[in-house]
């Protein structure tokens, strides 16, 4: 007797799926027999290529621009890997609970991987980049929690994973490819907060908002 397939729910809608490069990638990826899981794994490694690339941008300054191109080079990996894990799995008939697992608990690391390694990066704030990567893991935990409390899994924004990294993206191409005199730097009570620490702060604001609305929904969910 076959077991059922099983399929994945409330999966977090990306746009770029229904792309036919993308579609095209999954497809060869799974008739080649490639796992999902071993792409989530390398998609958690890209992370953390990217967060050791932005912590030696402070003790390799004199290289500092290519470890910022790789530091972004990095965490778009990591969401590409993201986004092809689960259409692997699917066009290879082979989603499954486990596979789920896969699919959480690396970006659990990747998103410390590469906050907290902002935070020691040129240009950081080791504080900031410890308080974002602890914001992160809190909208994370929100929304696994409200599906394990009944409701679905809420993906809403405005500093979910995809914003987070396209911030920290931005912020590391601009410093790699512009002049040192145009690269802001606001000083406050004799701290210097460079472009990162600034996109830190962005994102531990941004996430504490996605926090409370992904609160409000589930909580409404729940309720009804």
């Amino acid at each position: 007797m076959t077991s059922p397939t099983y399929e994945p729910t409330d999966r977090r809608p990306i746009a770029a799926r229904n792309r036919p490069v993308f579609q095209r990638m999954a497809n060869a990826l799974a008739s080649r027999g490639c796992s999902a899981n071993l792409i989530s794994i390398l998609g958690m490694l890209a992370a953390l290529v990217a967060g050791f690339a932005l912590f030696l941008t402070a003790h390799w300054p004199h290289i500092g621009r290519v470890l910022l191109l790789v530091a972004a080079g990095g965490m778009q990996l990591r969401l590409l890997a993201n986004m092809l894990d689960g259409m692997v799995a699917i066009a290879s008939g082979k989603a499954s609970a486990v596979g789920e697992l896969y699919n959480e608990a690396p970006d659990r690391i990747s998103d410390m991987a590469v906050l907290i390694g902002a935070g020691y990066a040129i240009s950081g704030d080791i504080t900031l980049g410890y308080l974002a990567a602890c914001a992160a893991l809190l909208v994370a935990y929100i929304r696994t929690l409200g599906k394990s409390a009944g409701a679905h899994n809420e993906f809403c924004g405005p500093m979910a994973k995809q914003q987070r990294m396209f911030f920290m993206t931005v912020a590391c191409l601009y410093l790699a490819l512009t002049p040192s005199n145009w690269q802001p730097v606001i000083t406050c009570r004799g701290h210097a907060y460079g472009l990162i620490a600034m996109t830190l702060a962005l994102i531990i604001f941004g996430c504490i908002i996605t926090a409370w609305r992904r609160l409000g929904r589930i909580v409404n969910v729940l309720r009804k």
